[in-house]
């Protein structure tokens, strides 16, 4: 992501929050090509046919964002809730086409290159993710968040480890041992799988 100081999220953030209307409409291009850096990124691994676009899910998520009543605590903080509503939306979009054609609009979404797999590499779909993601929280909430930072709201090693107040060693711990759960989860052997 870009550096905070260079494009004044942080400044715009809490200038919007103030009441400054001019502020929005300075962050609104910052923020929204961000959202779609990260809708691309999710969305590269997604079938051709695909009914939701990187488009929609930024529009759902630029409206939900600006819609929030939160006091910013500045860009990392914005795109951390950021990373929560595109998951948010995902899941929502997978359920709504899973009871449309039941099995047949499975949502597929790539965490890194090297992919949260199970069996044979293959990519999890939201739902089973975020299944997999609630239990994980069930056992360690950090970990878990660690997670939706890191790959659903894009954000580095460095501001993940900033939002959950944790070194940058505990942060890329936390990650290496949760893409590992996350990883037997999937693959059907995780513990009450």
């Amino acid at each position: 992501m870009t550096d905070p100081d260079s494009i004044g999220v942080t400044r715009l953030l809490v200038q919007w929050k103030d009441g400054d209307r001019e502020a929005l409409e300075e962050l609104t291009p910052i923020v929204y090509s961000e959202l779609r850096r990260l809708a691309r990124h999710y969305m590269s691994g997604e079938r051709g046919d695909h009914l939701l676009q990187t488009t929609a899910l930024v529009h759902e998520a630029y409206l939900k964002l600006v819609g929030l009543d939160v006091k910013w605590q500045g860009r990392v903080h914005f795109f951390a809730i950021a990373a929560r509503l595109m998951r948010r939306v995902l899941v929502d979009y997978a359920r709504e086409r899973n009871a449309e054609k039941r099995g047949g609009g499975v949502v597929v979404l790539a965490l890194d290159e090297a992919r949260v797999a199970g069996a044979g590499g293959a990519r999890p779909d939201v739902l089973a993710l975020d299944a997999a993601l609630e239990k994980l929280a069930a056992l360690d909430e950090r970990q878990s968040r660690a997670v939706e930072l890191r790959f659903f709201g894009g954000l580095t090693l460095e501001e993940t480890a900033e939002v959950l107040g944790v070194s940058r060693a505990t942060a890329a711990r936390d990650l290496q041992v949760a893409k590992a759960w996350l990883g037997r989860e999937l693959a059907g052997e995780g513990v009450g799988s």
